[in-house]
């Protein structure tokens, strides 16, 4: 199908300094979670984003020296011309798809830890370092220090050169670079010509991008990494900069600081929310302006660009849940879009030191350790049925890549609609957006004619030993668990059948919450919660809201909304109790113990939900495995479980697990074992 003429402009080539991108599709630097940990698998996924159609695929931060070491946040490194030969892969293998190659060249000052070399970290003044809970803090740099991170950017730069990178990148965005703690006023209290008024807190930025655009910008665009509001927060000296420097960076990519800002998750933020704050940028430079705002509609980037807000489509997220976003609109398969959900799990890969992980891509870091590629399966490798039973993200992400590879498949589901948790939770405040999860699978599924579907089927063993299917699949699921039994309380504490006590399940069921007080105690540490807790203080109670924990909702720091949705509890009225572990239920009052032995809390309750652990949905799985003996009789050859049925997790781990299973039936070899070593150099 061609592509609608709409968006032709999207596939407009434009030039960056001396190089020129193919189109507007334009992958912004983002984290991996391996970098130079797994230079292939890195490298791997960042090809399949050109190979996908952008134009233009960046790296992660590649530190310049072992002054700014981010460990153990995993970098790329440009430390010295013996890391050219590793880095070199990546623009080699962009390259071959007709793609630019950008790499972006980081000092990250405050911020670095420096645990490794052990010496100090810098910055413009003295004071405790960013982003760690260690007491270090930094040296005051002095002439020779600026003078020598000038000269390793510049060295850095002429090392990504020779590495083969098309675009190269100064950064001062995100709080997190040597450049944006200079540029700001609170960070930089110098007295000397690098301190004071902007014009001098600006002369190291300056300096650098002069000095990479002399050594470099015959053949390599030099590239600007901005955060319009990155001085303080204070907007007119963003513009001041903007001002300053305009003429000087071939390419700007603007966005709004720090990253938990430029990175909202969709429960606080919509499509294209940084327009706003980014869109003088392009009104007062005469060179090409990038940025992002989880753009995963066609429409809204034909939008930005046709009305001047930028001109190319920046992309980190949405070119994760599906890095073939350019060529499904170029093919005209707009429906066929993996939207991203905005949940961060991919953030979370990297602030938990883990690779990334994406809930709606389940191949995101796997294309190099398992040949899995996005949009290819392999074909089926028998005539074999498959029964699934549950229709969740786990069931019917199995179903799609088995019906892609040629199987039949039927899936059965208990209740009304398919979709599982995903259709459940994405009725909550703030998740709907997660719906994308059940909706992009169904409406694959929909195009094909070997899937049948089945709703209000609930199974038991008896009825799937009737089927006569070769392969069954249990991907039914869990269910919150009644008694109390979680991370903190290894035992049950509650009975499990007391009237006054609700779970998840029910409230996403519409069980009424009786008037009168609520209590939430939440052991799961993650959204449901207290997003819980938001749907009940709007549907008129009072809430109170109980951890064991030392911080609300601990999971929600490494996907980056954890201060938004403590805001969020506030503005709400929510009481929080912290440390304190629930002890007992009664009729009128809940009793809660102090997790260090202190003094209890006590509170009147009319409704307490109970967050702990979940029980996996997996008797009929067990029913069946204890009747393995009469399987040949039904023509079975194997029983699976899949997804929060074997065990409770993330939707994303759902997702893989339903991937993994159809990707793996009937391998032909075992699959490649999972790997993140670094690899030899060839």
């Amino acid at each position: 199908m061609p592509r609608d003429p709409r968006y032709d402009v999207l596939f407009e080539p434009v030039k960056i300094g001396p190089v020129t991108a193919k189109n507007r599709f334009y992958q912004v630097p983002h984290c991996s979670g391996t970098s130079d940990n797994a230079p292939d698998a890195n490298t791997r996924m960042r090809e399949m984003k050109a190979e996908g159609g952008w134009g233009v695929v960046c790296t992660e931060i590649a530190e310049i020296a072992n002054s700014t070491e981010f460990w153990p946040f995993p970098s790329l490194h440009l430390w010295n011309d013996a890391d050219i030969k590793r880095i070199s892969r990546m623009p080699e293998a962009v390259h071959r798809h007709g793609a630019l190659a950008g790499v972006e060249l980081g000092h990250v000052g405050l911020a670095a830890g420096n645990r490794a070399s052990r010496t100090p970290p810098m910055g413009p003044t003295s004071r405790l370092t960013l982003e760690s809970v260690e007491p270090f803090q930094s040296k005051m740099m002095d002439k020779h220090d600026i003078k020598m991170v000038r000269e390793q950017h510049i060295a850095a730069a002429v090392r990504a050169k020779k590495a083969g990178f098309d675009i190269v990148y100064a950064y001062a965005a995100h709080g997190l670079s040597i450049f944006s703690q200079f540029l700001q006023p609170s960070y930089n209290t110098r007295t000397d010509e690098y301190g004071g008024s902007l014009e001098n807190r600006a002369r190291l930025l300056r300096e650098v991008l002069e000095g990479m655009k002399d050594a470099i910008g015959d053949t390599c665009a030099v590239a600007f990494r901005f955060g319009v509001n990155e001085i303080d927060g204070d907007m007119v000296q963003g513009e001041e900069l903007v001002e300053m420097l305009k003429d000087i960076p071939d390419l700007w990519d603007v966005n709004i600081s720090d990253w938990p800002e430029d990175s909202q998750t969709s429960r606080f933020s919509n499509e294209g929310f940084q327009e706003q704050q980014i869109a003088f940028v392009k009104g007062m430079v005469n060179k090409p302006v990038v940025s992002v705002g989880r753009f995963t509609s066609p429409d809204t980037m034909l939008s930005q660009v046709k009305r001047g807000v930028l001109d190319l489509v920046g992309a980190a997220r949405p070119s994760i849940a599906d890095p073939f976003i350019p060529t499904k609109i170029d093919e005209g398969r707009v429906d066929d879009i993996r939207e991203c959900i905005g949940c961060n799990i991919c953030a979370s890969g990297e602030l938990s030191y883990a690779p990334m992980r994406c809930t709606q891509n389940p191949t995101i870091m796997d294309e190099y350790r398992r040949s899995w590629h996005p949009e290819k399966v392999p074909p089926k490798g028998s005539d074999d049925n498959i029964l699934i039973v549950g229709g969740g993200p786990a069931g019917l992400e199995c179903a799609n890549i088995l019906s892609k590879r040629g199987y039949e498949v039927t899936v059965a589901d208990a209740r009304e609609e398919l979709g599982g948790r995903v259709k459940r939770e994405s009725n909550l405040p703030g998740l709907s957006e997660w719906i994308r999860v059940a909706d992009y699978r169904l409406y694959a599924l929909q195009q094909l004619g070997n899937v049948n579907l089945y709703t209000e089927s609930p199974l038991e063993a008896d009825d799937i030993l009737e089927f006569g299917m070769e392969h069954v699949v249990l991907a039914t699921g869990a269910t919150w668990r009644r008694d109390g039994l979680g991370r903190f309380s290894p035992t049950p504490v509650l009975n499990g059948d007391e009237a006054n006590v609700l779970t998840p399940d029910d409230i996403m069921d519409g069980v009424e919450v009786k008037d009168g007080p609520v209590v939430i105690y939440d052991e799961d540490g993650a959204y449901i919660g207290n997003v819980i807790a938001e749907k009940l203080v709007k549907d008129g109670h009072d809430v109170t809201y109980v951890i064991p924990a030392a911080e609300v909702a601990p999971y929600l720091a490494l996907t980056m909304e954890q201060h938004k949705v403590i805001a969020r509890l506030m503005e709400l009225g929510v009481r929080i109790e912290r440390l304190k572990m629930l002890k007992a239920v009664h009729a009128d009052k809940i009793e809660f113990a102090c997790i260090h032995g202190g003094e209890g809390l006590e509170l009147p309750l009319r409704t307490a939900v109970v967050l702990t652990a979940k029980n996996p949905n997996d008797q009929v799985y067990q029913d069946l495995m204890a009747r393995e003996a009469d399987w040949a009789e039904a023509g079975i050859k194997s029983v699976s479980r899949i997804g929060d049925c074997e065990a409770p997790s993330i939707i994303a781990f759902a997702v893989h697990a339903g991937h993994r299973w159809a990707r793996e039936l009937d391998d032909a070899e075992p699959p490649r074992a999972p790997q993140f070593l670094p690899m030899p150099l060839a």
